[in-house]
């Protein structure tokens, strides 16, 4: 068992990244979310194959979708997307995300998705972020609030996930609240 100051350390020295998928993440992406269906379900269904991939990729083409994967020193350790992206007068967008089983609890998930609200509240220019999540999602309900998303509400039989309606907390996070 390593000591609590070796944990720290390997913490203080690990590279937590955000950058774009590409085509060429398939293999490692769908083989890291096939791993990980146990943590995942019922919360979120990401793409398990190729062809799922190709039109989770698709998604963004509009530009009203970001998807950006975390990575762990150079490795894909989960992913964060900002979708349903509005600008004018409401310059907001849905946060989701989901970890790869084998990084879950580590700290990797909240590293990425702030990088990820840097980006949404700096170079996309966004005001507004919402998070949906199920109530007993104790682990994304935790992340929401580490990153200072304040609840605002919650909403009965929200979004259609893992072939039902299911009931979802909303959370809300400004560019004015976002303290880095």
């Amino acid at each position: 068992m390593r000591s609590l100051a070796a944990m720290s350390q390997e913490r203080n020295t690990r590279k937590v990244e955000v950058r774009p998928p590409t085509s060429a993440d398939a293999p490692e992406f769908t083989s890291a979310m096939l791993a990980s269906r146990s943590l995942h379900e019922p919360w979120v269904s990401p793409p398990l194959d190729t062809d799922q991939f190709a039109l989770w990729l698709a998604r963004c083409e509009d530009g009203r979708c970001v998807h950006r994967l975390v990575t762990l020193d150079g490795r894909i350790a989960g992913f964060v997307t900002l979708s349903e992206i509005v600008r004018g007068a409401f310059q907001n967008a849905y946060l989701s995300y989901a970890a790869v089983a084998a990084r879950a609890g580590e700290g990797t998930m909240s590293e990425g998705a702030a990088l990820v609200i840097d980006e949404a509240f700096g170079s996309l220019g966004l005001h507004r972020l919402e998070a949906n999540v199920q109530p007993a999602n104790e682990r994304s309900l935790a992340l929401v609030r580490r990153l200072g998303f304040v609840r605002e509400g919650f909403s009965e039989r929200y979004l259609y996930v893992a072939g039902q309606w299911r009931d979802h907390e909303r959370w809300a996070l400004r560019a004015e609240q976002w303290i880095r």
